[in-house]
């Protein structure tokens, strides 16, 4: 009777921690597994950027795995902060960045008022399609401004390079195969993984992204027309098709 009501009590405990176990729970993901490309459910929250002359961006955030970068950027989206901030900072083969209401790569604040810790996610990357938060010492940095991966193809020899240093400088573990293989497959920005917050990615409109990506800029990488967020917007996804790479 006694082992009986401990496995009870254990099979609870397993339960509350979301583990797989005693017929229910949530699965845990394991760490270091790509969590990017996991579809939003139907009905679940995402953000559409409506970009001036371009049409529209739809991202999913991960509130699971960037749970702060994800309520700040909805949250910043619902009060309108984005609407009618331009991209300050296009840069051909790596990203576009915008967020800021100056407009000069200087300002912008978290719902939360200043900076908030967003953290780095290990099952988050820098693919390109991906959004994370610009920072300026850090992820205790984060305010409201973000970019969004283009990135370039990589190499077993870019990646290896790469794969050092944020092991060095972030004690995170070597890449998966399978984190390799993706970024040779659709590219990235693999070099900022582990001192970023990824909290989304692009669903739809990657398109758009990199059209953005080829436009003139001056020589401080700031557009020379200027590249309008006309609305961010909260919405629940329809089901509708998805786009994780320009076809």
């Amino acid at each position: 009777m006694f082992k009986k009501v401990l496995a009870v009590m254990l099979c609870s405990v397993m339960i509350a921690g979301s583990l797989t176990g005693c017929g229910e729970g949530k699965e845990k993901v394991p760490e270091y597994s790509i969590q990017n490309f996991t579809a939003p459910a139907k009905g679940e929250e995402i953000v559409v950027l409506t970009i001036k002359d371009y049409g529209d961006i739809k991202i999913k955030v991960f509130d699971e795995f960037a749970d702060k970068g994800a309520e700040n950027f909805k949250g910043l989206a619902k009060k309108g902060y984005y609407d009618g901030v331009i991209f300050h900072r296009v840069i051909e083969g790596f990203m576009i960045q915008g967020g800021d209401p100056e407009g000069t790569g200087r300002g912008g604040e978290s719902i939360w008022g200043g900076k908030f810790e967003g953290g780095a996610s290990t099952n988050l990357y820098h693919f390109a399609g991906a959004v994370a938060y610009a920072n300026s010492r850090g992820t205790s940095t984060n305010g409201s401004q973000f970019y969004i991966v283009t990135g370039e193809k990589q190499t077993d020899a870019s990646l290896d390079r790469y794969e050092k240093s944020i092991i060095q400088n972030y004690g995170r573990k070597p890449y998966t195969d399978e984190v390799k293989e993706k970024y040779k497959e659709i590219g990235g920005t693999p070099f900022l993984d582990g001192g970023y917050t990824v909290f989304g990615q692009v669903i739809d409109g990657l398109d758009i992204v990199y059209k953005i990506s080829q436009v003139e800029t001056n020589e401080r990488d700031k557009p020379v027309k200027d590249i309008v967020i006309e609305k961010a917007t909260v919405v629940k996804y329809d089901g509708s098709e998805i786009h994780w790479t320009i076809e």
